[in-house]
């Protein structure tokens, strides 16, 4: 068995409220450019080759595709790319946007939006994508202040029909429990990886107990964030790797679902072949002393350690020896 022959439907699937999903889904903020994301200056990535990817993420049974409206380069959007590569939309497929930051036309970051501010965002998005709905609509913060105002914003916007369903990105677990108070919230967007915080551990148990998906962001990239994923690794990661044949980036990703049957990954490319190993990563499974390894080098504690076992009819990932 090939990576290109592996679809997401390996990963299993989560309910994002009423829309089920596989596990393993699609980031476009890397779609719109080459090398680091979010640069004003990034060389735009061509065109076909983007909407290639995005189509052949649906082929190989992506059915979650995270974006947002400020998610481009000089000459890309990435919303504008899923709107031309893949409207008509299929009816299984769930877009998830996010709100709050902004880009002016020059790609420089503007001050986060004001509750009056997130209609605009919301519409810009329905224009972008060319839908007269979004199916979920991330609000992201920065800080710890209430996001009582601008959830409740979102909220009103959901009552209206605009917004089918509502998440969180870039929070703590006071402003989940502050958002749930005012309407149901889906899922959790946070950085999160190997060698997540204790607080971020803690974070993933608690939506899981409340059957809400947690969706990491840069959980391959690390600590390199918006430049990509880092040119080295650590060593046992790189052991684990090269004994099942597959890359580290694979692994990670892996660990990553291992967590629990809640966590949904996202990770995005412009590269066809980075694409079906991003997508094979959700078959497969680690052993337990590979997980053990894993969570010692992650700093997990052994009472927040995960046994989420795949589907037993998944098929499994191959593993050549050297």
């Amino acid at each position: 068995m090939t990576s290109q022959k592996i679809t997401a439907a390996a990963s299993g699937t989560w309910k994002l409220g009423d829309r089920t999903v596989n596990r393993i889904g699609f980031g476009t903020m890397r779609l719109p450019q080459h090398g680091e994301a979010l640069a004003p200056d990034a060389v735009p990535r061509d065109r076909d080759q983007a909407i290639k990817v995005l189509r052949r993420a649906l082929e190989l049974g992506v059915n979650h595709i995270d974006t947002a409206a400020f998610y481009f380069s000089p000459l890309r959007s990435a919303n504008e790319l899923i709107n031309r590569a893949l409207a008509p939309y299929p009816d299984d497929l769930v877009i998830a946007t996010k709100v709050g930051p902004g880009r002016d036309p020059s790609g420089n970051w503007l001050p986060h939006a004001t509750p009056q501010q997130l209609r605009g965002q919301v519409e810009e998005n329905l224009r972008q994508l060319g839908r007269d709905h979004l199916d979920v609509v991330n609000l992201r913060i920065v800080g710890t202040d209430s996001l009582a105002d601008r959830f409740g914003a979102l909220a009103e916007l959901r009552d209206a029909g605009l917004i089918r369903h509502l998440g969180l990105s870039n929070v703590h677990p006071h402003h989940l429990a502050e958002a749930q108070a005012i309407a149901p919230v889906v899922c959790v967007q946070n950085m999160y990886g190997i060698g997540a915080s204790p607080e971020q551990e803690e974070f993933l148990r608690v939506c899981g107990e409340q059957r809400v998906a947690f969706v990491p962001f840069y959980s391959i990239a690390g600590s390199g964030r918006t430049a990509g994923a880092p040119a080295d690794d650590d060593s046992r990661v790189h052991a684990i790797a090269r004994l099942r044949g597959v890359s580290t980036a694979q692994i990670r990703l892996a660990w990553t679902l291992h967590r629990g049957p809640h966590v949904l990954a996202i990770p995005g490319t412009g590269d066809l072949a980075h694409l079906a190993q991003n997508v094979a990563a959700g078959s497969l499974r680690l052993s337990e002393d590979e997980l053990a390894v894993l969570d010692a080098l992650a700093d997990i504690p052994e009472t927040l350690r995960s046994l989420m076992i795949a589907p037993r009819d998944a098929p499994p990932f191959p593993i050549t020896r050297p």
